[in-house]
């Protein structure tokens, strides 16, 4: 079962152990997924419209931003941890994100005009190439490309949560904020890291779905890959933040 291997902790070797494979009609398959995630993305921007509406208002955005990133937390937690919940929970899960992603979205465009049209146009662009490259074998998720990809992106977090802790006691990590050549290079390596989760994210879908996994694996695995499109393209709009600044 190692060909279940995945970057994303969402989409994990053991996430397809604990399901019961299945051969008929009954099972996951990648036009079923691909389906399943088109839903979900329109239900993310239909909220993340609404949310930048009501910043462009006036109203306090702070709600929906704290709301939608805590809400989505749990809703994500939940949906790890009882996959079969997918099919009802991940619908709800991307309308949290999507509140969450037009506040912040919002507020990002309030500070440097076309910045979000760049990042959604980048995340989308990034998207279809490695897909492209994945489904021409191009790019293969190979063993080592796994393990490198994984390191790396343990790291990050590692890393993120590490500077979580500091700043409660005021301390800050310059260059996660600022625009300096180091700062600037840093966000390249994590945009370059959470595109590569994608190949190995294709690899799985594509594998449990010739393995016959239950059906509910596709709103799973719809929610898996969400997760990584969210985190790319809040460090692309983190990117393009620094760049504007210098």
């Amino acid at each position: 079962m190692a060909l279940f291997q995945s970057n994303n902790p969402v989409l994990k070797e053991s996430t397809f152990e604990q399901a019961t494979l299945v051969q008929d009609g009954n099972a996951m398959t990648i036009r079923g997924t691909v389906n399943k995630m088109i839903f979900l993305l329109l239900m993310v921007m239909a909220a993340a419209v609404y949310s930048w509406g009501i910043f462009d208002k006036g109203e306090k955005i702070t709600p929906y931003l704290a709301g939608g990133a805590i809400a989505g937390f749990i809703l994500a937690l939940v949906i790890i941890f009882k996959k079969e919940w997918a099919p009802y929970l991940a619908p709800a899960y991307a309308l949290c994100e999507g509140l969450f992603l037009g506040g912040i979205s919002a507020l990002y465009s309030s500070l440097y005009e076309g910045i979000v049209l760049q990042a959604v146009g980048l995340t989308f662009g990034t998207f279809i190439a490695l897909l492209v490259l994945y489904r021409a074998r191009v790019i293969r998720a190979t063993a080592r490309f796994k393990a490198v990809v994984f390191t790396a992106t343990a790291g990050i977090a590692i890393f993120y949560l590490i500077a979580w802790v500091l700043r409660f006691f005021n301390i800050n990590i310059p260059f996660l904020h600022e625009g300096s050549t180091v700062g600037i290079i840093f966000s390249l390596v994590v945009v370059a890291i959470a595109a590569l989760n994608l190949v190995l994210d294709f690899d799985m879908i594509e594998n449990g779905a010739a393995q016959g996994a239950p059906k509910y694996f596709e709103w799973f695995a719809s929610f898996a890959l969400l997760i990584t499109l969210v985190w790319l393209y809040l460090e692309i709009l983190r990117l393009l933040a620094k760049l504007n600044r210098r």
